[in-house]
């Protein structure tokens, strides 16, 4: 009862902005308050992509996950599973922004202030850069976002260019001893897509969690290249590492290892923060080393 009359008081209470400005996002178009002063951030490709453009939220979830985005100095409004509606009732902000791991709440946040859901899902790399587009129309940042996207094409061309001779690639995850494969069509799928890495087996089943494979599948498959994602190292849990799970006679026996090229890639911003602008420039540049 007082969580609903604390968001009802706050719903009454909120400004009304005389300029707004039509965005993109996940549910279509939006028209949102134009340069709104108090923001909540439910995503943490959101936070990302707003660091990038010097916008700085008043209030977030506690753990941002990944070491590059701070959190010091904003109200903790939840998690990104469980919003604390009472805190951010209290902060009163202009715009709620929520989306992946928190887009299920979107109708309840949506009670409390103007919520959009910024979900990146089924093309990161474009979506990524419609985010950035947005988020540069809200804050009036156009002429940063430009720049950044600037520095994305150039980091992609670097990346297709290191592509166009590395062979196939196989991405798998680990979770401790497990091991699960993604395709083109895959929530890493812009690895194979965006930058034109062909799949080493292109039967690979296309699910969120990817599809359960054996060592023997890998040893199959026989990539030119290995890309690793370490999902304990992503989520701060204890366990075996990507690189004690696969290394063993079966995946010695890729032309990825014997050529070592078995890329471990930040596991934080591409499985954690994937889509924000930093996280994606930094994999895009991770992906490039690798590969030369």
């Amino acid at each position: 009862m007082l969580k609903h009359l604390t968001c009802a008081l706050a719903l009454m209470a909120a400004p009304v902005f005389a300029d707004t400005v039509t965005v993109e996002t996940y549910t279509g178009p939006a028209e949102v308050p134009a340069n709104p002063e108090t923001i909540a951030v439910f995503d943490i490709a959101a936070l990302d992509t707003l660091d990038a453009l010097g916008v700085k939220p008043a209030g977030t979830i506690g753990n941002a996950y990944v070491d590059y985005l701070s959190t010091e100095g904003t109200e903790t409004v939840g998690s990104l599973f469980e919003p604390d509606y009472e805190a951010l009732a209290a902060l009163s902000p202009d715009l709620i922004i929520a989306g992946g791991r928190s887009a299920k709440v979107v109708p309840e946040l949506a009670k409390v202030a103007p919520t959009i859901d910024m979900t990146i899902w089924e093309d990161t790399l474009g979506q990524s850069l419609d985010r950035l587009d947005a988020y540069g129309k809200i804050f009036d940042k156009q002429d940063e976002a430009a720049a950044l996207k600037e520095k994305v094409d150039s980091k992609l061309a670097a990346a297709k260019e290191a592509a166009s001779t590395a062979g196939s690639a196989l991405i798998v995850m680990t979770n401790g001893p497990k091991v699960s494969a993604y395709g083109s069509g895959g929530r890493f799928g812009w690895l194979h897509s965006a930058v034109g890495l062909p799949e080493a087996v292109e039967a690979v089943e296309q699910t969120t969690h990817g599809e359960a494979v054996s060592f023997e599948f890998i040893r199959d498959a026989n990539p030119d290249v290995l890309i690793v994602i370490d999902r304990l190292a992503a989520t701060g849990q204890e366990g075996a590492s990507a690189q004690s799970t696969l290394d063993n006679a079966l995946v010695q026996d890729t032309n990825a290892w014997k050529n070592d090229k078995v890329l471990y890639l930040d596991a934080a911003r591409l499985y954690i923060a994937g889509g924000g602008i930093q996280a994606l420039m930094y994999t895009l540049d991770e992906l490039t080393a690798g590969l030369k």
